[in-house]
C-alpha cells in the first residue's frame, strides 16, 4: 500500500504549480492541467490546446480574452527562451582578464588576473600578462571587477518553470530541492543538456512524515517497517537524499537513519518533535534545517521541553483529524522559555556534537525572519513581488498564511524575540566551528527564487560570520557537503566553471554580490543583457494569470 502512496505522491507533486512544502508553506495544488483524454502537456501542447479552445470561444466573452492573454504570455516565453537559451557548450573559449578573482578558498583577494573556461570548466588563471587567451576566444574586458564561484541556495522549494531563470539572473547556479517531484527530475535532465535555463539540482525524496502527516501529500509511515520502505522506494526513484519531517515516531525515524546508512543514500531536514537534536547527529542526520529541535537542546529545562513534545505528539496522533497547525499556538507558549534558559555550557557540547559527526545546519534565516516581521509594511512594498506569480505571491500576506494567521500579539512578539536569538545561536555555532549552509526556504512568504539568497547572506554577516565566511556558505561549503568540493565551489583550475561576475567588492560589502555583471553556467555565459531578459520576461508572466489559473477560470465557465 506503502508503495502506491508514493507512487501517487510523486505522480501529483510533479503536477504542482505552487506547492507548500514545510511548515511555513500551505498546501498542494494541483498544476499539470489534464486535458481532453488526460494525457500530460508540455508548454507547446498546452499553447496549442489553449489557442484551439480560444478559436472555439464565443466572441467576445471573457474566458476567450484569458486565453488570448494566456497564449501571449506564453508566446512571449517561447521568444525569451528562443533568445536567451544558449547551446550546450560554448564553441569559443571564454576569457576574463584584468578581473579580481575571489575564489572562495579563504584566500585573499588575487587582482588583475585572468581565467581562460574551456569545455565548461576553468582551463587557466593567473596574472593577466601571463596567461595568454585561446585563438578565436571571447575575451571580457573585467577591469573594476569582481569573480565568485556561482552561488547555491541549499533550501528550496519551486514548482514551475517558467521563473527558473530568476536563480540565474541573480547568480544563483544550484539549488537543492527539499520536497523532491518527478518534474524536478525532468527540470534537471534538461538544464544539463542545456535545453533549459536553469540551476544545477540536487533532489530530495518527497517528505517523509508520521501516520499524521504536517503536509497533504507527504508520505505517511506509521512504524519502522513502512519507514524502511519509504526509503527504499525513495531510491529507487532517484532521490539523491532523504527528507524527513516534524512528526516522525521515533522508532520510524531510528529506522529510516539506519536503512539510509544501509542504502548509501543521506538523510535530512527536521528534528522530529519525538528526538532530541543530539540523537537526530548521532543517528547521522547529515543537516538539520531551520535550526529545529536547537533551541530546545541549548535549554537548561530540555527534559521538560521533550516530555511536553511527546505529549503533544500522542495527542496529534490520536486525533482522528488533526489540523495541520493544531497546537502551534500552545506549542509556542511552551517555548516561551526557551529564550531565558538557554545554556552556554549545554549549547556548547551540543555544538562539539556537531562537529564530531559532521551535522551541518541550514539555518534558513529569511523565512525566519519573515514570519517573524509579516507585520512589517516594507514586506507588502517589495519590488521583486513583481516578478512573482499571482498563485505564489497571493498566498504571502500574513492574514492568509496558515503559520502567522491568527497570531496573538504576544505569539508575535515572541517570533521576533526568537528570530534575534536565532542570529545569536548561527553565530554561536560558527564560532564553535559547526558547518553551515545558505538556504533560504523559497517559495514561503518573501522568499524570492534567486533574490533572497542574497539575503540569506547578509543574515549571515548580521549573525557574525564575515563577508568570505558568508560566501563560503552558498559555495565552497556546498560543494564539500555534496562530496564534489573537487568538481566545483571554489574557482581552481580544473573545476567547472560556474562563475558570477560582480561590479563590487562583497568582501567590503556582502550585499556587493547582488551588483550581478554576468553569470557563467558550465561554461556558458549569461551577460547583462540576457539577465535583464530573464527578469522581464519573468515580470511579464507575473503580470497576467498563470497558464493553469486561465484554464481553470476557462472550465469553470464552460461547465
Amino acid at each position: 500500500m506503502l508503495k502506491e502512496e508514493i507512487a501517487s505522491v510523486n505522480d501529483s507533486a510533479g503536477r504542482v504549480f505552487a506547492l507548500g512544502s514545510h511548515p511555513e508553506s500551505w498546501a498542494i495544488r494541483a498544476c499539470s492541467v489534464q486535458l481532453d483524454g488526460g494525457g500530460e502537456m508540455d508548454g507547446l501542447e498546452l499553447h496549442g490546446c489553449l489557442a484551439r479552445r480560444a478559436r472555439s470561444s464565443r466572441p467576445g466573452d471573457r474566458s476567450e480574452n484569458q486565453l488570448r492573454k494566456a497564449v501571449r504570455i506564453l508566446a512571449l516565453g517561447l521568444a525569451f527562451f528562443a533568445v536567451a537559451r544558449p547551446a550546450l557548450a560554448n564553441e569559443k573559449a571564454l576569457v576574463f582578464t584584468h578581473v579580481t578573482i575571489i575564489d572562495a578558498t579563504g584566500a585573499p583577494a588575487r587582482p588583475d588576473s585572468t581565467v581562460v573556461v574551456s569545455g565548461g570548466r576553468i582551463a587557466e588563471l593567473g596574472d593577466t600578462g601571463k596567461i595568454g587567451a585561446p585563438k578565436q576566444a571571447d575575451i571580457v574586458d573585467a577591469s573594476g571587477k569582481f569573480l565568485i564561484p556561482g552561488l547555491w541556495d541549499m533550501h528550496v522549494h519551486w514548482y514551475e518553470a517558467d521563473y527558473l531563470p530568476l536563480f540565474i539572473a541573480n547568480g544563483v547556479t544550484g539549488v537543492r530541492l527539499m520536497w523532491g517531484a518527478d518534474v524536478h527530475h525532468r527540470w534537471r535532465e534538461q538544464v544539463e543538456k542545456g535545453e533549459l535555463v536553469g540551476p544545477h539540482m540536487i533532489i530530495a525524496s518527497a517528505i517523509i512524515d508520521g501516520p499524521k502527516p504536517f503536509w497533504p501529500g507527504s508520505v505517511s509511515v506509521k512504524n519502522a517497517a513502512e519507514a524502511r520502505q519509504a526509503v527504499l522506494i525513495a531510491k529507487s526513484q532517484g532521490a539523491d537524499f532523504i527528507k524527513v519531517y516534524s512528526f516522525l515516531p521515533r522508532d520510524a525515524y531510528f529506522a529510516i537513519a539506519d536503512e539510509a546508512k544501509k542504502q548509501g543514500i543521506a538523510f535530512a531536514g527536521h528534528v522530529t518533535m519525538t528526538i532530541t537534536a543530539k540523537e537526530a547527529s548521532d543517528a547521522g542526520q547529515k543537516s538539520i534545517e531551520h535550526l529545529t529541535g536547537i533551541l530546545q537542546a541549548c535549554s537548561r529545562r530540555e527534559d521538560e521541553l521533550m516530555k511536553a513534545a511527546q505529549n503533544e505528539f500522542r495527542e496529534r496522533v490520536a486525533d482522528s483529524k488533526p489540523s495541520s497547525f493544531k497546537g502551534v499556538a500552545a506549542w509556542l507558549a511552551q517555548k516561551y522559555n526557551l529564550l531565558e534558559t538557554y545554556d552556554a555550557d549545554k549549547a556548547e557540547r551540543l555544538f562539539e556534537t556537531f562537529k564530531k559527526n559532521g551535522t551541518w545546519q541550514v539555518p534558513t534565516l529569511t523565512v525566519l525572519r519573515a514570519y517573524a516581521y509579516l507585520d512589517d509594511a516594507s514586506f507588502v512594498r517589495d519590488p521583486r513581488l513583481k516578478y512573482m506569480p499571482r498563485s505564489v505571491k497571493g498566498q504571502w500576506g500574513r492574514g492568509k498564511n496558515p503559520v502567522t494567521k491568527g497570531d496573538t500579539p504576544q505569539e508575535l512578539a515572541y517570533r521576533k524575540r526568537a528570530f534575534k536569538k536565532s542570529l545569536e545561536l548561527v553565530g554561536a555555532m560558527h564560532r564553535a566551528g559547526v558547518e553551515i549552509l545558505a538556504g533560504t526556504d523559497v517559495l514561503n512568504p518573501f522568499c524570492f527564487p534567486g533574490f533572497s539568497l542574497h539575503d540569506e547572506l547578509g543574515l549571515l554577516v548580521k549573525a557574525g560570520l564575515s563577508p568570505m565566511a558568508a560566501l563560503q556558505t552558498a559555495t565552497r561549503n556546498p560543494a564539500i557537503f555534496m562530496g564534489r568540493e573537487n568538481e566545483e565551489g571554489t574557482i581552481e583550475k580544473g573545476k567547472i566553471a560556474d562563475l558570477l561576475l560582480l561590479d563590487a567588492n562583497p568582501l567590503v560589502d556582502i550585499a556587493n554580490t547582488k551588483k550581478v555583471n554576468a553569470v557563467v553556467l558550465g561554461g556558458r555565459l549569461f551577460a547583462r543583457d540576457s539577465l535583464d531578459q530573464m527578469l522581464a520576461h519573468a515580470e511579464a508572466l507575473a503580470g497576467g494569470k498563470s497558464i493553469a489559473d486561465t484554464f481553470e477560470d476557462h472550465e469553470r465557465e464552460r461547465h
